[in-house]
């Protein structure tokens, strides 16, 4: 028989299509769905109901984070005044020397600060394979389904060294045909299609600077034979652009769009320089943006354009990115960076509070794909919930709770559910021991440092 569980006595923002909204309602979740949504007290519940006591709460749909290079966690702290290129310099030979140990901690410690703020869902973009790392995907998948979190790693790659022109060591790139052959390996071994799937594959090749255009076109070709999304980095700062003019021709998304990246199953990360050109071509396409307000600034890439992009029509989700550009990898942060900086940007009109709220949530769904199953508190939608506390001296006279989560300060966290299950209880992490996974972190981070020399 399935658990039911039961929220009551607190603000719901549903996100629904309505963005129905109630000052003090309840959530019914029967197994891994959402039963019922409404105003008031539940129903009274057959006698075995997991209860919780939502008065002071505020309950939205969980997290979407769109982009993350979780192996990063245990590099972070370094290289803090670089640029974009500078930082790749600085880190590559460090991350060379990764493995799958290395990348099941930092993946841990990463996944465990996602959920602690909110996040149910989550992608990462692991490029890296160096030669003796080992099962680096199947190392984060694995610590994805410790943690419990809904999780949508990229088989990423690069194949353009620096001796070709690219940006990385040639020690840490891959050949064509063992990229394509990973990938689809990648593919067979973990993707789940299923509605209520916790676990999907994409194919990501790394960035303009580090891939071939051959890479681009076969990796395009075989994930949409194998049904599966196109993910990479585009258009993150001017030296991006002038090398794309300098390399090719064109910009940076005019570079894209000559090799087919465009359409419903493409996102790109960050997608800050951008003219109006590729903002209309990407909203005709419906091709999505992970908006990485918090990382752009602590790289100084620039301030992305997402209030145009939102109004053109371009799906965009939001991302903490790696944890090297953005240490503390915290979900709840990103809604109010992306709104300031689009205020900073657009003035005070460019974006409000429950906009913000959206791309974090429907917004991040729909960029994956998933916006049928996840994103808002619906009836028949996935049990994906984050029940946030606002009765802290914090929030005391804030009405309005989108208001207070959104601009005011990171609340407590009351509950993380992820797919009926709850993984945060009290903002502590109830799947793993995080005194534990802090250890691990410290000495992964010293001997990855220790090796690098």
């Amino acid at each position: 028989m399935d658990q039911v569980t039961v929220i009551e006595g607190c603000a719901i923002a549903t996100v629904d299509a309505q963005r129905t909204e109630y000052r003090r309602g309840h959530v019914v979740v029967r197994g891994n769905r959402i039963a019922a949504v409404g105003a008031g007290q539940a129903p009274e519940p057959e006698p075995g109901a997991r209860r919780f006591d939502g008065r002071g709460c505020l309950l939205t749909p969980g997290l979407v984070n769109t982009h993350h290079h979780l192996y990063q966690w245990i590099t972070r702290g370094l290289a803090v005044d670089s640029s974009l290129f500078e930082w790749l310099t600085t880190l590559y030979p460090i991350w060379a020397g990764i493995d799958e140990d290395a990348v099941r901690v930092a993946a841990t410690g990463a996944l465990a600060a996602l959920a602690r703020t909110g996040c149910t869902t989550t992608t990462d973009h692991h490029y890296l394979f160096p030669r003796e790392g080992g099962d680096l995907l199947g190392a984060e998948i694995a610590a994805a389904e410790e943690v419990g979190l809904r999780f949508h790693p990229c088989r990423g790659s690069m194949d353009l060294g620096a001796s070709a022109g690219g940006l990385p060591p040639d020690h840490v790139v891959e050949s064509l045909d063992d990229i394509l052959a990973a990938s689809a390996e990648a593919v067979a071994r973990w993707h789940d299609p299923s509605f209520d799937s916790m676990l999907r594959i994409a194919l990501a090749p790394c960035s303009p600077f580090s891939v071939t255009p051959d890479l681009l076109c076969e990796s395009a070709v075989l994930a949409r034979s194998s049904g599966v999304r196109l993910h990479t980095h585009l258009a993150e700062t001017i030296d991006e652009q002038d090398y794309c003019e300098q390399t090719f021709g064109c910009t940076p998304a005019q570079y894209l769009e000559r090799l087919g990246w465009l359409g419903p199953d493409v996102w790109y990360a960050h997608a800050i320089h951008l003219d109006d050109a590729a903002i209309a071509t990407m909203a005709k396409t419906h091709t999505g943006v992970a908006h990485c307000p918090t990382s752009n600034a602590r790289i100084g890439a620039g301030v992305a354009r997402t209030a145009d992009l939102v109004h053109a029509g371009v799906p965009v989700g939001l991302g903490v990115d790696g944890a090297a550009s953005n240490e503390a990898g915290s979900m709840i942060e990103e809604p109010r960076n992306a709104l300031l900086y689009a205020r900073n940007k657009g003035g005070p009109g460019a974006m409000t509070a429950r906009t913000a709220l959206e791309l974090a949530t429907i917004g991040g769904a729909r960029v994956l794909g998933r916006d049928n199953e996840i994103g808002s508190i619906e009836v028949g939608k996935l049990a994906d919930l984050a029940l946030w506390r606002l009765d802290t001296a914090a929030h005391a006279g804030i009405d309005d709770p989108v208001t207070a989560l959104v601009l005011g300060s990171a609340p407590p966290l009351a509950a993380l559910i992820v797919n009926g299950r709850a993984v945060v209880r009290d903002s502590e992490v109830r799947t793993v021991a995080m005194d534990a996974v802090a250890a691990q972190v410290a000495r992964a981070q010293a001997a990855l440092i220790a090796k690098a020399g």
